[in-house]
């Protein structure tokens, strides 16, 4: 099956275990991000849906449409989770004038402090884990380490 990649060089055992550092460092990252965030109540999800607003590039809310893309699920999904957050007074939607059929999704006061106090522990462990979660570095290009 050709899908478009060419052959690269048979990986090293260095190569194993950079891959299975890095690994290892994601599995440990999102393990610390769960508990960190249901120990403040929330759900992973409304947290990835909290820091996808605020992240989201050039301005304060999104459509349900563009959520859906950043958070890689389906619409509906979306909905249902904008939903419970909305419940939770984490998120305000409103209708996006230019597209009546669109839905604006922005953060409320209590979404920004939520999301400022969580956001802050991630960046926290992140520069604490800056190590294990260090990209390989691997050179040519086949990809075999120099």
């Amino acid at each position: 099956m050709d899908d478009g990649r060419t052959e690269s060089a048979p990986l090293t055992k260095q190569d194993f275990e950079a891959l299975a550092r890095f690994r290892f460092g994601i599995r440990r990252y999102l393990r610390f991000s769960e508990e960190a965030v249901r120990s403040h109540g929330l759900t992973p999800q409304h947290y990835q849906l909290l820091l996808a607003l605020k992240g989201f590039p050039g301005r304060e809310w999104a459509t349900m449409r563009e959520l859906a893309d950043r958070l890689q699920l389906r619409h509906h999904s979306v909905v249902e989770l904008v939903d419970r957050a909305q419940k939770q007074g984490l998120v305000d939607r409103a209708p996006h004038p230019p597209d009546a059929r669109a839905i604006r999704v922005q953060l409320t006061a209590a979404g920004q402090r939520d999301l400022a106090r969580l956001s802050a522990l991630h960046r926290d462990e992140l520069r604490r884990m800056s190590a294990v979660l260090a990209l390989p570095t691997w050179e040519g290009p086949e990809g075999a380490a120099g």
